[in-house]
């Protein structure tokens, strides 16, 4: 499943997670302010524990493969 979508219609055209208006810069905003997956979940049900980490999974992956 891909997590992480974007299309000019939404944000602006902004990453963001699958099925949300919630914007990628927006949970690693939030995860490095100190909160938790489960915090973020509890604090946006539109979002899922899955959907949280399939994203960072998703952008892991992206990084990995644009450093080389």
């Amino acid at each position: 499943m891909k997590w992480i979508v974007a299309d000019p219609e939404h944000l602006g055209g902004k990453p963001r997670v699958a099925g949300t208006r919630i914007s990628i810069a927006f949970l690693l905003e939030s995860l490095a302010a100190g909160m938790t997956i489960s915090d973020i979940v509890h604090s946006y049900p539109t979002l899922s524990e899955d959907s949280v980490r399939g994203a960072l999974q998703e952008l892991a992956r992206s990084t990995e493969l644009s450093a080389r």
